[in-house]
């Protein structure tokens, strides 16, 4: 048998090991759906995806980032790891959201979850794995939706994490370091075709608490006594918007700032009021650079109306580029398995933003979109239309992927040579941690 027959036969082995469970792993994602959980606290969504792991007779680890696990299969030393994020987003309209915290999977990761675990039911469930010249680590990671913020505060106070993101988390914790590669997948938007965008790269961004303060009086008797901190924040906001002009265009530059407290009475000056805001950009330059530019128009707002702003930078995610090598193996094995014409060349940058970013600024790693699902993520009327392409098939064409590499020695020499290229855990760290920063401006007399 000639290295592609056996190549073959090890994806058509892992292929029908997902087909023999393919009603398993789609009432696991309905499951998931059912009992979303936001950021650091997806304790059920955890154990769902323990008991598959352990029912494949795998060693799993908790707790990795106060949620999350992994368990590992597999020998050698050239580690590729499968990732499925825990969390759910918060969107009250949505149809299944929860109707006490409004959580709601209209991001998709249960489809991920579902990507995960038939990853390894296809890996694992049909002994290929320990065909592979390498080990595959398949990991639940809480809290990629960047939300809940309050909460994720406390919990870097308390000094429980240091990073929002859950895969920030995971790098901190040094969980990547034996790393060689990383695969995940994300719902499409607008994609109930069976269409696959596996080449692109993503926005970084910081991410941005403000707090304007002024002087409480009397909204109508004697407004000439208070600082009005709702007129500072709206004259820091339109001076953001006067920013815009001179962001460049390649620089994919994103402010989209929210007021989250605008006073406490409509008869009282309002003496203080918050905002919170993403500075996102192509580069960790660029959102540095947009980011100065975004800080120096919100303090003037503070200026104008003689008030004082602290603004808060927290690192975001960092921006995302895909792997050349993983790319032209997932995008073989989609039109193979999907179609001739199941891969698009889609978008070739997002402006969104992940923290699959932060995984490939260490290792290189592929996040394709794929079909399946209607509506735009993230909103009220997001949705799967097709069962099979959303929660069955990204786990074939990951699996495929994996059988293609760790038979390769080749690409595998390849895609070390790449990582070398990428950042150290230090060197990751310390760009991040540069992004953490309090300015603060007064004009009260």
């Amino acid at each position: 048998m000639t290295g592609d027959d056996r190549t073959a036969a090890l994806k058509a082995r892992v292929c029908d090991a997902i087909d023999d469970r393919a009603d398993e792993i789609i009432a696991f994602a309905k499951d998931v759906q059912a009992e979303p959980e936001l950021g650091y606290k997806e304790v059920k969504t955890t154990e769902k995806v323990v008991s598959l792991f352990e029912d494949l007779d795998l060693d799993v680890e908790t707790e990795l980032a106060i949620t999350g696990a992994r368990a590992r299969a597999g020998s050698g030393d050239f580690v590729a790891a499968v990732l499925g994020e825990l969390d759910a987003l918060v969107n009250p309209d949505h149809p299944m959201a929860d109707p006490e915290t409004g959580a709601v999977h209209a991001c998709g990761h249960n489809a991920q979850l579902a990507h995960l675990v038939g990853t390894a039911v296809g890996l694992v469930g049909s002994g290929v794995v320990d065909d592979l010249d390498g080990a595959v680590e398949f990991v639940a990671v809480p809290a990629e939706e960047y939300l809940d913020l309050d909460y994720r505060r406390d919990l870097l106070e308390a000094g429980d994490i240091e990073f929002f993101g859950g895969k920030q988390e995971l790098i901190r914790r040094g969980y990547v370091d034996d790393w060689d590669a990383a695969a995940m997948m994300h719902a499409g938007s607008d994609t109930p075709e069976r269409t696959i965008t596996s080449d692109f790269s993503t926005n970084g961004f910081v991410g941005k608490f403000v707090t304007y303060r002024g002087t409480e009086a009397h909204a109508g008797a004697a407004p000439e006594e208070g600082v009005n901190a709702l007129n500072a924040a709206m004259l820091g906001m339109n001076a953001v918007h006067a920013q815009r002009e001179r962001f460049r265009d390649e620089d994919h530059v994103r402010v989209h700032p929210i007021i989250t407290r605008g006073g406490d009475g409509v008869n009282v000056v309002p003496a203080e009021v918050t905002m919170e805001s993403y500075v996102r950009a192509a580069s960790v330059e660029a959102v540095s650079e947009a980011n100065e530019s975004v800080n120096r128009a919100l303090a003037s707002g503070a200026m104008g109306v003689g008030g004082d702003v602290e603004i808060e930078d927290y690192p975001g995610y960092m921006p995302l580029r895909t792997d050349e090598t993983m790319v032209a193996f997932y995008d073989e094995n989609a039109r193979d398995i999907v179609g001739p014409d199941a891969v698009t060349a889609g978008t070739p940058h997002l402006s969104g933003s992940t923290d699959m970013g932060d995984i490939t600024q260490l290792v290189p790693g592929i996040h394709p979109w794929t079909g399946g699902f209607e509506g735009a993520v993230h909103a009220r009327d997001f949705r799967v239309v097709d069962e099979e392409m959303a929660y069955v098939i990204p786990a074939k064409l990951t699996a495929c992927t994996l059988v293609d590499l760790l038979t390769s020695p080749e690409a595998m020499a390849e895609v070390r040579a790449a990582k070398a290229e990428k950042r150290s855990r230090e060197e990751y760290l310390g760009a991040v941690r540069s992004l953490r920063k309090t300015t603060t401006e007064s004009y009260r007399d």
